[in-house]
């Protein structure tokens, strides 16, 4: 799937969030690709609230930790920042083969190189036409729309 969708404000970054984690499955990794303030937080809020089914779950930004974990109905999701990473030679000291046995959602894929599979959802986040306004363009998953 190769889409390119205009998002007019928060609210619709949020749905398309909640659009994706409905379609996630155990074993995907969802790459998150944008620049600071593009949204990232906002979509990996929505994403992980839906998916936990707790619409207050307090999702922490894993810039500091650079992992953080999640239990969900759908099994262990990973929500990993790698803003602060060397590189893709440090990916196996954050246990990122252990983690792609449940669902990733990875911020900055960039810094992982070719560690991110070729089956992954990749959606980058654009500034749009006003201030909250995003376009987000999304390719993979050619299975699910």
């Amino acid at each position: 799937m190769e889409a390119r969708l205009d998002l007019a404000d928060q609210s619709a970054t949020e749905a398309l969030a909640l659009h994706v984690a409905r379609r996630a499955r155990p074993g995907d990794l969802v790459a998150l690709s944008g620049d600071l303030g593009a949204g990232k937080s906002v979509f990996a809020r929505a994403f992980l609230r839906e998916l936990s089914g707790d619409p207050a779950l307090d999702v922490p930004s894993p810039s500091f930790s650079l992992v953080q974990l999640y239990d969900t109905p759908l099994g262990q999701v990973a929500h990993l920042d790698l803003w602060r990473l060397d590189g893709p030679e440090a990916l196996a000291e954050l246990g990122w083969d252990e983690f792609r046995a449940g669902l990733m959602l990875v911020e900055w894929p960039e810094r992982a190189g070719a560690e991110i599979p070729p089956d992954a959802l990749r959606i980058t986040l654009l500034p749009g036409a006003g201030d909250d306004a995003r376009v987000a363009e999304l390719s993979g998953w050619p299975d699910r729309s």
